[in-house]
């Protein structure tokens, strides 16, 4: 299973793809797809939605998991946040990919063990969980870390949907 684990952000994006098989994870690849503060709005976002469709073709994840946004001070920054991770959101989509979703401090928690920690701990503790990894600067390790995060989700998630399919197919049998 290939999972795209996605850190949006309109100046710079990050992307990893890391490989699970069973308990083990294997870093395939990361990289930052950057806009140019130098072109508009709609610009920029297309800069970022042919980079992540470059990353996808490439790469063929089989799923993909994108950071939530969080509300900063800024109500235009967390605009702005929010229209480059509409467009990670489109371009896995288009891809077909399942996408889930995670909020920070669950991918620090999943990561790191606590839901505070520090960019360079999850930095750290990503190179610990893929040896040899090359990691691209901190937006790259925070994209693995939400790849992660999702393989360390995902089984449950998947638990938890079989459940409730089981659940609503006994109801409607009564």
């Amino acid at each position: 299973m290939r999972i795209l684990g996605l850190d949006p952000g309109l100046r710079n994006t990050g992307w990893g793809v890391v490989e699970a098989n069973d308990n083990r994870l294997r870093h395939v690849a990361n990289g930052v797809i950057g806009s140019d503060a130098g072109q508009d709005l709609a610009q920029r976002l297309m800069q970022l939605h042919e980079g992540l469709a470059v990353a996808i073709a490439q790469y063929s994840p089989d799923e993909a998991a994108v950071e939530k946004t969080f509300v900063n001070r800024n109500p235009v920054s967390t605009l702005k946040l929010g229209q480059a991770r509409g467009v990670a959101l489109l371009v896995a989509a288009q891809g077909g990919l399942s996408v889930a979703e995670y909020s920070p401090n669950l991918v620090k928690k999943a990561v790191v063990g606590t839901g505070h920690a520090a960019k360079k701990q999850v930095q750290m503790m990503v190179r610990m969980l893929l040896p040899g990894c090359v990691i691209a600067n901190a937006d790259a390790a925070d994209a693995l870390a939400v790849a992660i995060c999702h393989v360390h989700h995902r089984e449950t998630a998947l638990m938890i949907a079989k459940a409730e399919s089981h659940y609503q197919a006994a109801v409607a049998n009564r």
